[in-house]
């Protein structure tokens, strides 16, 4: 039998237990619960066949009292002795993507975000759209191109058109960027001609994980007119291997910041699900941005609640994110196109000015936010490299 020593500091304590699948040498994918810098194997620590299956997407079905009674378990099985089996370091277990992905939609709800991206796209219009502060904006994304943190990016290729050239050109993007992002995952589903109300929303998700959507600025301009994004962004969506649940996130819960107009009915609640999450953004090492999640104008609850009020069927395992997560400053942008305004104003990394992906980075977007008692929640990381376009796209 095996004692886990839990680190008064560490992010990944009781008060967490965030999920992932993993396998070791031999084994076959199964769900895992991350303690400290191990991995405690649920089937074997519990004896429960649903943490034998190789997604989340059985156990996410189950509903929020199988979550509680399972964290219930869990909790007294870690403050326990565990088998020796079941408890694996973390540095021996291959993380796999912990859920099936249904559908994947991405937000726009950082109002920094949305401001800045408007100033440089429309610098003689008003930086926000008509519709921004009356509904989410968002688009639904290729859940195909979901992947898991570690997993390299192959730089796309598309049509390319800078203001400058007369006609379209096809070839790698030379404006590949970053978009730090919170993402949602859904658990249980919701009946086809039904709506999720945003008090309804902890009925329904399951956790939290950290998003990096890859983005193709110059594919993406030249193709979002009139409606919207596509390959500029459809090649790659990272996402961190472990999900946090909802029941660990009490202590971050806050306010959103104030609607103003007041939303129509149906993006209303009671509940506030506003979010203290910190993000940082490394690239090659090196902390270029620190996001502020709670500075999010639109809440997940107002987003799932707009996702379906059409009757559109949530679905377990529908992966939905936040957008860019930006504030006021310059060091909290958490995209590149907003950092260096858009290529003119370079940041240092490593020694040398740079503004968009070069082959060869490494990007790593992190997350924490607060715990009980003082603590931090841990989110792991989401992490990617660059590879160069592959030779017959050239």
């Amino acid at each position: 039998m095996t004692v886990i020593d839990i680190p008064a500091d560490s992010p990944f304590g009781i008060d967490n237990l965030p999920y992932g699948v993993f396998s070791t040498a031999g084994t076959a994918p199964r769900v895992g619960v991350r303690v400290a810098d191990n991995v405690v194997d649920l089937a074997a620590a519990l004896g429960d066949e649903v943490f034998a299956r190789p997604t989340l997407n059985d156990f996410m079905a189950l509903g929020p009292r199988a979550w509680a009674d399972a964290r219930t378990r869990i909790i007294e099985a870690v403050r326990g002795e565990l088998p020796a089996a079941a408890v694996i370091d973390l540095a021996d277990a291959t993380m796999h993507l912990p859920v099936e992905v249904a559908d994947y939609v991405d937000f726009y709800a950082s109002e920094q975000h949305a401001t800045n991206l408007g100033r440089l796209f429309r610098p003689d219009a008003a930086p926000l759209m008509p519709n921004w502060k009356h509904l989410p904006v968002g688009y639904h994304g290729r859940a195909g191109t979901v992947i898991v943190s570690g997993t390299d990016i192959v730089r796309p290729c598309g049509q390319r058109k800078p203001p400058a050239d007369p006609v379209p050109s096809f070839g790698p993007s030379q404006r590949l960027d970053i978009e730090a992002e919170i993402g949602f995952v859904v658990g249980v589903p919701s009946a086809p001609g039904t709506a999720v109300t945003p008090d309804d929303f902890a009925e329904h998700v399951f956790g939290v994980v950290v998003v990096n959507d890859w983005s193709a600025r110059d594919i993406q301009a030249w193709e979002y007119v009139p409606l919207g994004p596509f390959l500029g962004k459809s090649f790659a969506t990272s996402i961190s291997p472990w999900v946090v649940p909802l029941a660990a996130l009490g202590t971050a819960r806050v306010d959103t910041p104030v609607q103003d107009p007041e939303p129509l009915p149906y993006l209303r609640g009671e509940e506030k699900w506003g979010l203290d999450i910190e993000l940082t953004v490394e690239w090659n090492g090196q902390v270029v941005s620190r996001p502020p999640y709670a500075q999010m104008y639109w809440s997940p609850a107002q987003m799932l609640a707009h996702t379906t009020i059409n009757g559109a069927a949530a679905r377990t395992g529908d992966l939905f994110a936040s957008g860019t997560v930006s504030g006021e400053r310059k060091d909290q942008r958490g995209a590149f196109i907003e950092l260096t305004w858009g290529g003119t104003e370079p940041v240092e990394v490593g020694g040398e000015n740079r503004t968009f992906l070069e082959d060869g980075d490494e990007i790593v977007i992190a997350a924490t936010a607060p715990g009980p008692r003082g603590t931090r929640i841990g989110f792991g990381e989401v992490r990617g490299r660059i590879r160069p376009a592959t030779q017959a796209a050239r």
